[in-house]
């Protein structure tokens, strides 16, 4: 491979595999993608260029040759990438982690937050939250979860998904089997509306909270520890466990 001058243009092509076309215009999803650069660029901004975030990216080869983010560009390539669904990179190689179980999500996906709450994941939501915020949120160990891209490409973002769909249903799917949650899901243990923990109490502890029928009814009781709310298996715990077994075939094929 030899180095262009400085100065001098040059050209990189890109091979986007599996589902990554997802984020290409629809004139590129079927078709190398040609990026004319005119001075050193950083492997991970070629790509961005084309609207693939970098948390979307497991695997980079230029020629044939595995490279990391920081890798620069200097003169013509040929480039794979790889997202994680068609990755032939093993866990160790990869640029991407496969199991993360702490999230951000934005102010788009609500019922998502609240479903990943409901099966024990920590889901740090606000409705309101600046990109800013969003952004400042993610760490090393928790993934920022929005369908905006340019949102996800933010340097200080490590690791993140964008989910495809656009229903809440396909999307808790999408999620658990991008971050290896399956064998991770704790259903009624986390706080829906705040993501506190949820601990048993007794029934005596907060009788004077509840409403005369489910005084009646019920026995068994959790309070969130951060907020106060208190749950209990009312008449929707069969919808609920209908939903969670759903869940659970799909994610295990």
């Amino acid at each position: 491979m030899s180095h262009c001058p400085s100065g001098t243009a040059f050209t990189v092509r890109f091979r986007f595999h599996g589902d990554l076309s997802f984020f290409l215009s629809r004139e590129n999803r079927e078709t190398t993608v040609a990026k004319m650069l005119s001075e050193k660029t950083s492997v991970k901004d070629a790509i961005e260029s084309c609207g693939v975030p970098h948390p979307e990216i497991d695997l980079i080869c230029c020629d044939g040759v595995m490279v990391s983010f920081e890798h620069c560009l200097t003169s013509e390539t040929i480039i794979d990438v790889h997202g994680l669904i068609d990755s032939p990179a093993k866990a160790e190689e990869g640029l991407q982690q496969r199991c993360v179980t702490k999230f951000v999500a934005d102010g788009h996906l609500g019922k998502l937050a609240r479903d990943l709450r409901f099966l024990g994941f920590d889901v740090l939501y606000d409705q309101d939250a600046s990109d800013s915020l969003l952004a400042a949120q993610c760490s090393n160990d928790r993934a920022l979860l929005t369908r905006d891209r340019r949102l996800l490409m933010h340097n200080v973002v490590r690791h993140g998904y964008c989910p495809r769909s656009d229903g809440p249903d396909e999307q808790i799917i999408e999620v658990i089997r991008r971050f290896n949650l399956a064998q991770l899901i704790a259903p009624y243990t986390r706080c829906l509306q705040c993501n506190g923990l949820l601990t048993k109490v007794d029934k005596a502890d907060v009788v004077d909270q509840l409403e005369p029928l489910t005084k009646l009814h019920y026995e068994d009781f959790r309070r969130c520890s951060e907020c106060g709310k208190i749950y209990w298996s009312g008449s929707h715990v069969n919808k609920l466990e209908a939903r969670l077994e759903k869940i659970r075939q799909e994610t295990a094929l």
